[in-house]
């Protein structure tokens, strides 16, 4: 009888606390990527394997987001190639050369915040490596997207949003493959 009791006391706390997790996983309602932060930031992104949506954190990295937007407004981006594809890992882009090494002619400061993860969707900034860039400065252009959750880069990059509509098109971009066109919304597209 005892063991019966604790085995059912045992199973109340695991299913309590799985329970509490999922509760706890997400900010908001879960689309297809990062949860929802409702920042009214948004930017719409168009490739020839389908458009996804990134929220923009102007919150957690405003440098940032106000340079990304302000490259989205003056076209920047459209017709640039995703340049690096690492399969489990990232999909890069944002060099206008499309070897990794180009950008807009600056880099940025870093606004690496220790509560920000590279979870499956994240967005963040490209940068140089610690060796010539102690500082960690962003690229002022080169972007990368998680494709899976990525720990061991949390509090190296400079997170600045999430795909949270269209991360099922992220997964099928290739090297070489285009943004056709970016567009920003302070809605999330319907």
């Amino acid at each position: 009888m005892r063991n019966k009791i604790y085995l059912v006391a045992c199973l109340a706390v695991t299913m309590t606390m799985g329970l509490f997790a999922s509760a706890c996983h997400g900010a908001g309602p879960r689309l297809d990527g990062v949860p929802v932060r409702n920042t009214g930031h948004y930017a719409i992104v168009e490739t020839e394997r389908g458009t996804f949506v990134i929220e923009l954190y102007p919150k957690v990295a405003p440098r940032t987001v106000e340079n990304f937007e302000t490259l989205v407004r003056k076209g920047f981006y459209n017709g640039l190639t995703f340049h690096r594809v690492v399969p489990g890992f990232v999909v890069q882009g944002g060099d206008p050369d499309g070897t990794g090494m180009g950008g807009p002619g600056y880099d940025l400061p870093a606004e690496i915040d220790p509560k920000e993860h590279h979870l499956r969707g994240a967005v963040a900034m490209a940068r140089k490596s610690d060796q010539v860039n102690p500082e960690r400065r962003s690229s002022g252009s080169q972007f990368y997207i998680c494709l899976e959750p990525q720990p061991g880069l949390d509090g190296q990059y400079t997170i600045f949003g999430g795909v949270v509509e269209g991360m099922s098109v992220v997964d099928q971009i290739k090297v070489g493959d285009h943004m056709r066109k970016i567009t920003l919304s302070s809605e999330l597209p319907k």
